[in-house]
């Protein structure tokens, strides 16, 4: 029997996503693509947080080009738009809080599908590559979009037209992801994170994602309104009413996420 390209494991409402291709350095196939997409709406059904990380040395080499060629001629358009923006998108609107777990190197689409979660924690040994131009490809699974926004134009550009490597330590500084974290204690690390927004007021976080989502993409007066009804929705919510009550008590809330 072989093994599935994607595990997944949930624990105290963390779901652990993990790409399982090491011999390959978890390059994602039409396969992988498809258990994936089954993972997350697993997820979406019975934990607080999703965490996707990579199994082996890797976190993900980009789109398998041996797989995406045994058909005959590659399609990009097609496997882009049928396969990677559903995937992709089951990640930008996971209503859950989204950490990648970046233990090795991110490549690619790899890199990119790091990008599109909420959180990126890496591996200070891990590395984040814009690859395409080296095969004489442009950047997608979103790369265009994240990377000017977390960046800036000027190093997103330098990036990608030079395919650089950018360190994890680098991609930290520059405001591409969120930690890069020592070797040793990274697993420790990102699960501690894991477990605190598992924790944590579940409605007000889907609030957060829903309001910086689209926060480039709207006015200061839309963006106002969105806040003003998100918060009235948080404003009702049991974990407002047990957050205000653990701060008057002097104790750790206990959240419900509802």
């Amino acid at each position: 029997m072989s093994q599935p390209n994607v595990t997944y494991a949930l624990e105290d409402g963390v779901a652990v996503i993990a790409l399982n291709r090491p011999e390959v350095m978890n390059a994602l196939s039409t396969a992988l693509r498809g258990e994936l997409r089954a993972a997350i709406a697993r997820a979406v059904g019975e934990a607080r947080v999703l965490v996707l990380t990579g199994t082996g040395r890797a976190f993900c080499s980009g789109q398998d080009l041996a797989d995406a060629q045994a058909a005959g001629a590659v399609d990009f358009e097609r496997i882009l738009n049928e396969e990677y923006v559903p995937m992709l998108k089951d990640i930008t609107d996971c209503p859950l809080p989204t950490i990648a777990a970046v233990n090795g190197a991110a490549a690619g689409a790899g890199a990119n599908l790091a990008l599109g979660c909420d959180v990126v924690i890496a591996t200070e040994s891990a590395s984040f590559i814009q690859a395409f131009t080296r095969i004489g490809l442009v950047p997608d699974a979103g790369g265009t979009h994240w990377l000017p926004r977390q960046i800036g134009l000027a190093r997103a550009m330098g990036a990608m037209l030079f395919a650089d490597k950018i360190s994890a330590r680098q991609a930290a500084d520059w405001g591409m992801i969120y930690e890069a974290v020592p070797d040793d204690v990274f697993a420790a690390h990102w699960r501690a994170r894991a477990a605190a927004l598992a924790a944590g007021p579940g409605l007000a976080y889907r609030g957060i994602k829903q309001a910086l989502r689209v926060s480039f993409a709207q006015d200061l007066d839309a963006q106002l309104a969105l806040e003003a009804r998100l918060q009235g929705e948080c404003g009702g919510s049991a974990d407002f009413r047990e957050g205000v009550a653990a701060f008057l008590q002097k104790r750790a809330p206990k959240f419900s996420g509802r």
